[in-house]
């Protein structure tokens, strides 16, 4: 007779398994986030021996008694946030699949630290002190595929990550350099974050994303002030709002044709070079908002598949008949469902009704007004 499993266990691993850029509150808090869902790590990795989930039919109950002091254990979750804890507890089972080591004082993770732990499918060290890992720190972790490592002291990307990795959130550390081969060996990952640290373009060596055939990358509160130009050219989605990018040149999206999410909000863009979209034929959402453009962008009437494009909070003074829709019908695969042009000096009685053609719903466009 199959064994029966919690709702509780199997949701949250699912949970786990389509996680996206968070602000983790709580040890389950791993999809906070208010866009498009990302692909299922099977489908992103294009690896055929990783789901994303651990195989539920695999796991057989334990009852150990193994079970750090203060921590909560059950069946294989072990859950040892918020106890102030200077080191990795000892006493760890083996057969363990979830490790909760969040919001505590660890500042080090030494060579033994997770001996033996050769089922870790997640370890979440979030918000520590961790300034220091030991090069062979992550060696037993051979199943591991979820690491969230944000919010610590971090000043490199940790050395030797598992080659089984599908996802690394190093967030708000203070990371200045990213190397080349650092991510060599990681075949599985699809799903970098690493947003909030002090990167700027001349951190990235050249090469540092080699090997790597990424759906989804983050750099977004970083002191960029370019896009820059060596990041896989696999990505569907790339993040990079909060920075000081100035300008998009008509090279810069060159390499990244397979993008369907360009998130470029809260940066100084003043420019956007003629041509420079056409190199994003699937791009379904562009996000442009809290920016300096003084016009909407050339080219989104040919990107057929385009259906949101946040334009809010800009100096654009005039919006073209033409700007978003193409001349002509049955040209566009896909009709907008938003287009946000709130809070921008538009004398918006001036703009034609034509404008919006190839808009499913009037309720779509946000207009608002503008102030100074």
């Amino acid at each position: 007779m199959p064994t029966m499993w919690p709702l509780w266990l199997v949701a949250s691993l699912l949970a786990l398994s389509q996680a996206l850029p968070f602000e983790q509150k709580g040890f389950w808090d791993f999809t906070l986030d208010d866009g498009l869902p990302m692909l299922n790590d099977e489908e992103a990795s294009g690896a055929e021996t990783t789901s994303g989930v651990p195989d539920l039919d695999a796991l057989t109950p334990t009852y150990s008694a193994m079970c750090p002091f203060g921590c909560h254990c059950h069946l294989r979750v072990v859950q040892c946030s918020d106890l102030g804890l200077k080191a990795v507890p000892k006493e760890i089972s083996p057969d363990t699949m979830l490790l909760d080591l969040q919001n505590n004082d660890i500042s080090e993770l030494r060579a033994d630290d997770f001996k033996g732990l050769h089922h870790l499918y997640a370890l979440v060290l979030v918000n520590n002190k961790i300034s220091k890992i030991h090069e062979k720190a992550f060696s037993p972790l051979r199943k591991l595929q979820k690491l969230y490592i944000s919010k610590n002291h971090l000043v490199e990307i940790p050395p030797n990550l598992p080659s089984s990795l599908v996802e690394l959130r190093i967030h708000d550390n203070r990371i200045r350099k990213v190397p080349k081969g650092v991510f060599s060996g990681l075949r599985n990952m699809n799903c970098i974050e690493m947003g909030g640290n002090p990167l700027e373009n001349s951190g990235f060596e050249p090469g540092a994303f080699d090997g790597l055939k990424l759906n989804y990358l983050r750099i977004s509160e970083a002191k960029l002030t370019g896009i820059p130009k060596d990041l896989p050219e696999t990505l569907n989605e790339l993040h990079l709002d909060h920075n000081k990018i100035q300008a998009i040149e008509l090279e810069d999206l060159l390499r990244y044709s397979k993008l369907y999410r360009l998130g470029l909000g809260h940066n100084q863009i003043r420019m956007i070079e003629n041509g420079s979209l056409s190199f994003l034929p699937t791009l379904r959402e562009l996000h442009l908002d809290n920016n300096k453009l003084s016009r909407v962008p050339s080219g989104l009437p040919d990107l057929k598949l385009l259906q949101v494009v946040y334009l809010h909070t800009n100096n654009i003074t005039k919006v073209g008949v033409n700007d978003f829709c193409p001349v002509g019908f049955g040209v566009k695969r896909a009709y907008y469902n938003g287009i946000s042009l709130f809070n921008n000096p538009v004398p918006y009685w001036e703009v034609q009704p034509a404008t919006f053609r190839c808009v499913t719903d009037r309720l779509a466009i946000q207009f608002g007004n503008y102030k100074k």
